[in-house]
């Protein structure tokens, strides 16, 4: 493999030139790149591609338009903007972040990285990019795009989720990354993986380092970066109560801070084969017929499945009757709250909703 030392000072140069004609310079937090719209969006990024992203990021910067209004506002609110985007944690972390930010720094990012990443869900990449496009410092990245383009570029063998590797393709970052125009670097770099040097089908004859390519030359693009070793997922199973009062409201319960979905509204669950009725009889002291059992729909998270069988359930009093714990809401599915729901619960109570109309 060739060393970093050995690349021509052009592969920058060869990377911004075409930035400059081929990349994209229109994205919403492109726009005013201080530190803080940066943030917002790298995190929403992790895991999630650009065009999903946008249509969120336009809405949470409109609700949250600096540090000081992500600290000050309820975490419902953080997650209720957040639903639909998964990997939920990154949503806590930023509202955790954004208090540490306003309690410790007053409001003003940290301008060196290992501060930075002290802050939750902060990492070495995501510390750089804020640094480097929103205040203009020289921080290498290495986002899974650039880990893509620098992996096929110098053949670096092996799945980058291995220590070894992941330590080769920073050293390699940070012997690229230019003195001067880190910012306009990095981002071109993460456009040109996003692009043209994609996981799939590399469009490797408009790429500006096919030159120099390694992977190309050896005709094996598609072998780098290396795969992730494959297991099989497990299946998990779970029954989702759909419990309705007298006026229609649905009983939903805050889940747990850690774990899936954390924090955010869900249905009350019982395990598959256990008595929905019983639930009812032993939580809310009302006895209960089972209505209907819905299709059973499959949740995929990234280490396992989950089969979930929604039971539509109907009380015979009025839902504030049984109400006494703070964990616990009536939800009106025809006035939503904003709230952060689990988006397996969303897509249910949008079904409830559709039936009535």
């Amino acid at each position: 493999m060739r060393s970093a030392k050995a690349v021509s000072t052009d592969f920058s140069d060869s990377v911004l030139d075409w930035f400059a004609d081929h990349g994209r310079h229109d994205l919403p937090w492109q726009i005013d790149p201080v530190p803080y719209r940066v943030w917002i969006s790298e995190i929403m990024l992790q895991q999630t591609q650009v065009a999903t992203v946008i249509p969120y990021y336009a809405r949470f910067m409109q609700r949250f338009p600096d540090v000081f209004s992500l600290a000050e506002a309820p975490i419902d609110d953080v997650l209720h903007f957040w639903s639909g985007l998964g990997y939920y944690a990154r949503a806590r972390n930023l509202h955790r972040a954004a208090r540490q930010l306003v309690d410790g720094f007053g409001g003003v990012f940290p301008q060196d990285v290992d501060t930075l990443q002290s802050l939750p869900g902060i990492g070495r990449s995501t510390a750089g990019a804020i640094l480097s496009l929103g205040a203009g410092q020289r921080q290498p990245i290495l986002d899974g795009n650039v880990k893509r383009v620098l992996a096929r570029y110098f053949a670096v063998e092996g799945w980058p989720g291995r220590t070894a590797v992941l330590k080769q393709l920073w050293a390699l970052s940070e012997q690229l990354t230019p003195a001067s125009n880190a910012g306009a670097y990095n981002q071109a770099m993460m456009d040109l993986g996003a692009t043209v040097c994609t996981r799939g089908t590399p469009d490797c004859p408009a790429c500006p380092l096919v030159a120099g390519c390694q992977a190309y030359r050896l005709g094996r693009p598609g072998d780098f970066p290396g795969r992730k070793p494959k297991k099989r997922l497990p299946e998990r199973s779970v029954q989702m109560l759909i419990v309705r009062d007298t006026g229609g409201a649905v009983l939903l319960e805050r889940r747990p801070p850690s774990g899936i979905w954390g924090g955010l509204w869900g249905l009350p669950e019982v395990a598959t084969g256990d008595d929905p009725a019983a639930w009812c009889l032993f939580e809310l002291q009302q006895e209960v017929d089972v209505l209907r059992r819905l299709p059973i729909r499959r949740h995929t998270f990234s280490h396992f499945h989950l089969d979930i069988e929604p039971v539509e359930i109907l009380l015979n009093t009025p839902g504030c009757a049984v109400m006494e714990a703070d964990n616990r809401l009536w939800y009106n599915v025809a006035r939503p709250e904003s709230i952060g729901l689990a988006a397996p619960v969303t897509r249910i109570l949008a079904e409830l909703i559709n039936e009535k109309t």
